[in-house]
Protein backbone atom coordinates (compact mmCIF):
# COMPACT_ATOMS: atom_id res chain seq x y z
CA UNK A 1 0.00 0.00 0.00
CA UNK A 2 1.23 3.31 -1.06
CA UNK A 3 -0.12 6.57 0.75
CA UNK A 4 0.15 9.45 -1.49
CA UNK A 5 -0.08 12.60 0.33
CA UNK A 6 -0.50 15.96 -1.42
CA UNK A 7 0.87 18.80 0.93
CA UNK A 8 0.88 21.77 -1.61
CA UNK A 9 -1.95 21.62 -4.56
CA UNK A 10 -1.80 24.84 -6.05
CA UNK A 11 0.78 26.66 -8.23
CA UNK A 12 2.82 29.88 -9.00
CA UNK A 13 2.39 31.21 -5.47
CA UNK A 14 0.83 30.22 -1.92
CA UNK A 15 -2.03 31.71 -0.78
CA UNK A 16 -4.82 31.06 2.20
CA UNK A 17 -6.23 28.52 0.49
CA UNK A 18 -3.96 26.37 -0.45
CA UNK A 19 0.19 25.66 -0.77
CA UNK A 20 2.81 25.31 -3.67
CA UNK A 21 3.55 21.84 -4.52
CA UNK A 22 4.82 19.02 -2.07
CA UNK A 23 3.90 15.45 -2.89
CA UNK A 24 4.67 13.16 -0.32
CA UNK A 25 5.23 9.39 -0.79
CA UNK A 26 4.45 7.53 2.16
CA UNK A 27 5.89 3.74 1.65
CA UNK A 28 6.41 1.79 4.72
CA UNK A 29 8.39 3.59 6.97
CA UNK A 30 10.30 6.03 4.39
CA UNK A 31 8.57 9.42 3.06
CA UNK A 32 9.64 10.51 -0.71
CA UNK A 33 9.41 13.53 -1.89
CA UNK A 34 8.34 14.71 -5.18
CA UNK A 35 8.83 18.97 -5.11
CA UNK A 36 9.60 20.93 -2.35
CA UNK A 37 7.97 24.59 -2.92
CA UNK A 38 8.23 27.22 0.15
CA UNK A 39 5.99 26.22 3.30
CA UNK A 40 6.59 22.71 3.01
CA UNK A 41 8.17 22.23 6.35
CA UNK A 42 5.04 23.91 7.84
CA UNK A 43 2.65 21.48 6.11
CA UNK A 44 4.90 18.48 7.11
CA UNK A 45 4.37 19.49 10.81
CA UNK A 46 0.20 20.18 10.27
CA UNK A 47 0.69 16.36 8.27
CA UNK A 48 2.27 14.93 11.62
CA UNK A 49 5.20 13.77 8.96
CA UNK A 50 9.08 13.51 10.32
CA UNK A 51 11.70 15.49 7.71
CA UNK A 52 13.76 12.80 9.23
CA UNK A 53 12.29 10.01 7.58
CA UNK A 54 13.09 11.82 4.25
CA UNK A 55 16.16 10.13 1.79
CA UNK A 56 15.06 11.01 -1.15
CA UNK A 57 13.66 15.01 -2.46
CA UNK A 58 12.86 14.86 -6.56
CA UNK A 59 12.61 18.42 -7.82
CA UNK A 60 11.02 18.58 -11.30
CA UNK A 61 12.23 21.65 -12.14
CA UNK A 62 13.80 24.65 -10.72
CA UNK A 63 10.65 27.58 -10.87
CA UNK A 64 10.00 28.63 -7.14
CA UNK A 65 7.45 26.91 -6.12
CA UNK A 66 8.86 23.69 -6.75
CA UNK A 67 11.78 24.01 -4.64
CA UNK A 68 12.32 27.02 -2.33
CA UNK A 69 11.41 24.93 0.69
CA UNK A 70 14.54 23.06 0.51
CA UNK A 71 16.56 25.28 2.66
CA UNK A 72 14.12 24.95 5.67
CA UNK A 73 13.80 21.51 6.06
CA UNK A 74 18.07 21.02 5.42
CA UNK A 75 18.47 23.42 8.60
CA UNK A 76 15.86 21.74 10.25
CA UNK A 77 17.45 18.20 9.72
CA UNK A 78 20.84 19.54 10.59
CA UNK A 79 19.83 21.22 14.05
CA UNK A 80 17.94 17.87 14.73
CA UNK A 81 21.22 16.46 14.60
CA UNK A 82 20.85 14.25 11.46
CA UNK A 83 23.68 12.07 10.28
CA UNK A 84 22.82 10.04 7.34
CA UNK A 85 23.10 11.60 3.87
CA UNK A 86 19.87 13.05 1.93
CA UNK A 87 20.05 12.39 -1.63
CA UNK A 88 18.36 15.24 -4.32
CA UNK A 89 17.55 14.31 -7.27
CA UNK A 90 16.67 16.95 -10.13
CA UNK A 91 17.44 17.59 -13.81
CA UNK A 92 19.54 19.32 -15.75
CA UNK A 93 21.74 22.13 -13.50
CA UNK A 94 20.38 20.26 -10.43
CA UNK A 95 23.67 20.57 -8.99
CA UNK A 96 24.76 24.05 -9.73
CA UNK A 97 21.47 25.38 -8.34
CA UNK A 98 21.81 23.62 -5.47
CA UNK A 99 25.17 24.57 -4.39
CA UNK A 100 24.54 28.37 -5.10
CA UNK A 101 21.39 27.69 -2.65
CA UNK A 102 22.89 25.92 -0.23
CA UNK A 103 25.42 28.45 0.05
CA UNK A 104 23.56 31.63 0.67
CA UNK A 105 23.34 32.70 3.99
CA UNK A 106 25.18 31.59 6.85
CA UNK A 107 23.70 28.38 7.49
CA UNK A 108 25.86 24.93 6.41
CA UNK A 109 24.04 21.38 6.25
CA UNK A 110 25.40 18.93 9.01
CA UNK A 111 25.25 16.06 7.18
CA UNK A 112 26.24 14.80 3.42
CA UNK A 113 23.93 16.04 0.61
CA UNK A 114 24.15 14.07 -2.74
CA UNK A 115 23.27 15.94 -5.88
CA UNK A 116 22.09 13.57 -8.95
CA UNK A 117 21.78 15.00 -12.13
CA UNK A 118 19.06 13.12 -14.03
CA UNK A 119 17.94 13.06 -17.54
CA UNK A 120 15.89 9.78 -18.60
CA UNK A 121 16.49 7.28 -15.93
CA UNK A 122 15.41 4.30 -14.31
CA UNK A 123 16.49 3.90 -10.34
CA UNK A 124 16.39 1.10 -8.21
CA UNK A 125 15.50 1.17 -5.01
CA UNK A 126 15.22 -2.59 -3.22
CA UNK A 127 11.02 -3.26 -3.90
CA UNK A 128 10.05 -0.21 -5.94
CA UNK A 129 11.76 2.08 -8.92
CA UNK A 130 11.92 5.48 -9.48
CA UNK A 131 11.60 6.43 -12.96
CA UNK A 132 12.27 10.16 -14.87
CA UNK A 133 11.01 11.70 -18.23
CA UNK A 134 11.36 15.00 -19.82
CA UNK A 135 8.17 17.24 -19.76
CA UNK A 136 8.53 20.44 -21.77
CA UNK A 137 8.11 23.45 -19.52
CA UNK A 138 10.53 26.12 -21.49
CA UNK A 139 13.11 24.65 -18.97
CA UNK A 140 14.59 21.75 -18.07
CA UNK A 141 11.38 19.69 -16.57
CA UNK A 142 11.34 16.15 -15.66
CA UNK A 143 8.53 14.40 -14.56
CA UNK A 144 8.36 11.18 -12.22
CA UNK A 145 7.07 7.71 -11.54
CA UNK A 146 7.04 5.62 -8.80
CA UNK A 147 6.42 1.86 -9.30
CA UNK A 148 6.26 -0.71 -6.94
CA UNK A 149 8.27 -4.20 -8.33
CA UNK A 150 5.40 -6.76 -9.19
CA UNK A 151 5.13 -9.34 -6.67
CA UNK A 152 5.28 -13.25 -7.64
CA UNK A 153 2.00 -15.33 -7.31
CA UNK A 154 1.46 -17.34 -3.99
CA UNK A 155 2.13 -21.21 -4.06
CA UNK A 156 -0.18 -22.95 -6.01
CA UNK A 157 -0.99 -26.34 -4.49
CA UNK A 158 -3.01 -27.99 -7.56
CA UNK A 159 0.06 -27.00 -9.96
CA UNK A 160 2.40 -28.47 -7.67
CA UNK A 161 0.17 -31.61 -7.30
CA UNK A 162 -0.23 -31.76 -10.99
CA UNK A 163 3.16 -32.12 -12.00
CA UNK A 164 3.65 -34.91 -9.22
CA UNK A 165 5.27 -32.61 -6.63
CA UNK A 166 4.26 -32.80 -2.61
CA UNK A 167 4.53 -29.30 -1.04
CA UNK A 168 8.04 -29.55 0.95
CA UNK A 169 11.12 -27.89 1.99
CA UNK A 170 12.30 -27.60 -1.31
CA UNK A 171 9.55 -24.56 -1.83
CA UNK A 172 11.96 -22.37 0.33
CA UNK A 173 14.55 -23.42 -1.74
CA UNK A 174 12.97 -22.45 -5.21
CA UNK A 175 11.51 -19.21 -3.21
CA UNK A 176 15.42 -18.11 -3.05
CA UNK A 177 16.81 -19.33 -6.44
CA UNK A 178 13.87 -18.84 -8.57
CA UNK A 179 14.63 -22.70 -9.78
CA UNK A 180 15.07 -26.02 -8.61
CA UNK A 181 15.86 -29.39 -9.58
CA UNK A 182 13.63 -32.39 -8.47
CA UNK A 183 14.20 -36.30 -9.61
CA UNK A 184 16.16 -34.75 -12.62
CA UNK A 185 13.73 -32.03 -13.32
CA UNK A 186 13.98 -28.37 -13.34
CA UNK A 187 10.85 -26.61 -11.80
CA UNK A 188 10.97 -23.00 -12.10
CA UNK A 189 9.24 -20.58 -9.71
CA UNK A 190 6.49 -19.62 -12.29
CA UNK A 191 5.63 -23.58 -12.75
CA UNK A 192 3.75 -23.83 -9.09
CA UNK A 193 2.62 -20.12 -8.32
CA UNK A 194 -0.62 -18.21 -9.42
CA UNK A 195 -0.42 -14.96 -11.45
CA UNK A 196 1.92 -12.53 -10.04
CA UNK A 197 0.71 -9.33 -8.74
CA UNK A 198 1.38 -5.91 -10.46
CA UNK A 199 3.04 -3.10 -8.39
CA UNK A 200 1.43 0.12 -7.82
CA UNK A 201 2.28 2.78 -10.04
CA UNK A 202 1.68 6.18 -9.57
CA UNK A 203 2.73 9.19 -12.39
CA UNK A 204 3.46 12.93 -11.37
CA UNK A 205 4.04 15.18 -14.52
CA UNK A 206 5.33 18.27 -12.58
CA UNK A 207 4.67 21.27 -14.88
CA UNK A 208 4.46 20.70 -18.48
CA UNK A 209 2.32 21.23 -21.50
CA UNK A 210 0.54 18.67 -23.10
CA UNK A 211 3.07 16.13 -24.32
CA UNK A 212 3.74 12.37 -25.66
CA UNK A 213 5.80 11.68 -23.35
CA UNK A 214 3.47 12.10 -20.56
CA UNK A 215 0.91 9.29 -22.18
CA UNK A 216 3.72 7.22 -22.57
CA UNK A 217 5.21 6.97 -19.22
CA UNK A 218 1.30 7.16 -18.01
CA UNK A 219 0.30 4.45 -19.30
CA UNK A 220 -1.95 1.74 -17.33
CA UNK A 221 -1.10 3.85 -14.50
CA UNK A 222 -3.09 3.23 -10.76
CA UNK A 223 -2.92 7.23 -9.89
CA UNK A 224 -1.63 10.51 -12.55
CA UNK A 225 -1.06 13.69 -10.75
CA UNK A 226 -0.91 15.73 -13.69
CA UNK A 227 -0.58 19.44 -13.85
CA UNK A 228 -3.70 21.72 -14.78
CA UNK A 229 -2.74 25.32 -14.11
CA UNK A 230 -5.41 26.53 -15.79
CA UNK A 231 -9.33 26.16 -16.79
CA UNK A 232 -8.89 26.79 -20.44
CA UNK A 233 -6.54 27.72 -23.31
CA UNK A 234 -7.06 31.51 -23.62
CA UNK A 235 -6.04 31.92 -19.61
CA UNK A 236 -3.12 29.99 -20.37
CA UNK A 237 -1.85 32.35 -23.25
CA UNK A 238 2.16 31.28 -23.91
CA UNK A 239 2.80 29.60 -21.07
CA UNK A 240 4.03 25.92 -21.01
CA UNK A 241 1.16 24.61 -19.07
CA UNK A 242 -1.46 22.64 -19.51
CA UNK A 243 -5.53 22.97 -19.12
CA UNK A 244 -8.03 20.76 -17.22
CA UNK A 245 -9.26 19.61 -20.81
CA UNK A 246 -5.99 18.44 -21.87
CA UNK A 247 -5.08 16.86 -18.30
CA UNK A 248 -8.32 14.63 -18.87
CA UNK A 249 -7.63 13.90 -22.14
CA UNK A 250 -4.06 12.63 -21.77
CA UNK A 251 -5.34 10.45 -18.48
CA UNK A 252 -7.82 8.58 -21.24
CA UNK A 253 -5.53 8.01 -23.89
CA UNK A 254 -2.92 6.40 -20.92
CA UNK A 255 -6.28 4.18 -19.35
CA UNK A 256 -5.16 5.35 -15.71
CA UNK A 257 -7.33 4.51 -13.78
CA UNK A 258 -7.45 7.86 -11.34
CA UNK A 259 -6.47 11.45 -12.13
CA UNK A 260 -5.65 13.71 -9.66
CA UNK A 261 -5.74 17.59 -10.91
CA UNK A 262 -2.71 19.61 -9.41
CA UNK A 263 -1.54 22.80 -9.89
CA UNK A 264 -4.13 24.74 -9.96
CA UNK A 265 -3.56 28.74 -10.27
CA UNK A 266 -4.30 30.66 -8.17
CA UNK A 267 -6.88 33.10 -9.63
CA UNK A 268 -9.39 30.75 -9.71
CA UNK A 269 -10.90 29.29 -6.21
CA UNK A 270 -11.51 25.72 -5.56
CA UNK A 271 -15.53 25.60 -6.24
CA UNK A 272 -15.19 27.39 -10.29
CA UNK A 273 -12.44 24.87 -10.88
CA UNK A 274 -14.14 21.98 -9.62
CA UNK A 275 -17.20 23.25 -11.90
CA UNK A 276 -15.30 23.65 -15.26
CA UNK A 277 -13.51 20.31 -14.25
CA UNK A 278 -17.23 18.65 -14.26
CA UNK A 279 -17.91 20.53 -17.37
CA UNK A 280 -15.41 19.41 -19.53
CA UNK A 281 -13.63 16.47 -18.48
CA UNK A 282 -15.70 12.78 -18.86
CA UNK A 283 -12.60 10.89 -17.22
CA UNK A 284 -12.25 9.59 -13.81
CA UNK A 285 -10.96 12.51 -11.49
CA UNK A 286 -10.42 14.30 -8.48
CA UNK A 287 -9.43 17.61 -7.31
CA UNK A 288 -6.68 17.21 -4.06
CA UNK A 289 -7.16 19.90 -1.64
CA UNK A 290 -3.90 20.31 0.67
CA UNK A 291 -3.52 17.56 3.22
CA UNK A 292 -5.98 14.71 0.96
CA UNK A 293 -4.87 11.54 1.04
CA UNK A 294 -4.78 8.81 -1.41
CA UNK A 295 -4.19 5.28 -0.89
CA UNK A 296 -3.20 2.68 -3.67
CA UNK A 297 -2.79 0.03 -3.80
CA UNK A 298 -6.06 -2.65 -4.80
CA UNK A 299 -8.05 0.29 -6.02
CA UNK A 300 -7.58 3.72 -3.62
CA UNK A 301 -9.21 4.96 -1.37
CA UNK A 302 -9.73 8.77 -0.26
CA UNK A 303 -9.27 10.88 2.53
CA UNK A 304 -7.68 13.89 4.75
CA UNK A 305 -5.43 14.68 7.20
CA UNK A 306 -6.74 18.12 7.65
Amino acid sequence: MLEVIFLGTGGIMPNKERNVPAIALKYKSEIILWDIGEGTLRQFNIAKLSPMKIDKIFITHFHGDHYLGLMSFIQTMSLWNRERPLHIYGPKYTFEFVQNYLKSGFFRAGFEIHVHELGEARLKFGEYEIWSFKVKHGVPALGYVFKEKDKRGSFDIEKIRKLGLIPGSWMKKLEKEGKVEIDGRIIHLEDVTGKPKKGVKVVYTGDTEPCERVKLFSENADLLIHEATYIDKADRNESYHSTVSEACEIAKKAKVKLLALFHRAPRYTYEEYCTRAREVCNYKFIIPRDFDVIKVGEGYELSSIR
